[in-house]
């Protein structure tokens, strides 16, 4: 069972040079962001997998959900930034009370 384990976290490695790839030529800033919000959930996941391959699950789980909360809160922060600095060319952005305050 842990050859499958190990696989899967190879193969999840293999694949986060793919999204690198994303977070380098993305064309628009919205790609890198996801794409980086995408790195950071194969990551978490990848903790996981090291902590069951070293029977240590307990500790990993709390590094893997510090980890994808930081990616989390970085990711809207890096959004709303975004939609403030500077606003999409063919999108309409709607403006309402809740946003001014």
């Amino acid at each position: 069972m842990e050859d499958v384990f190990l696989t899967t976290g190879i193969l999840l490695f293999i694949l986060a040079g793919l999204v690198l790839l994303r977070v380098v030529i993305g064309p628009t800033a919205i790609d890198r962001i996801v794409a980086v919000n995408m790195l950071g959930t194969q990551t978490t996941v990848l903790l996981i997998l090291i902590g069951i391959l070293f029977h240590r699950v307990d500790m990993f789980v709390d590094f893997a959900l510090t980890y994808a909360l930081l990616n989390f809160v970085g990711s809207l922060a890096a959004a709303r930034y975004l939609l403030r600095t500077k606003p999409l060319k063919d999108t309409k952005i709607i403006v309402t009370e809740v946003d001014r305050a």
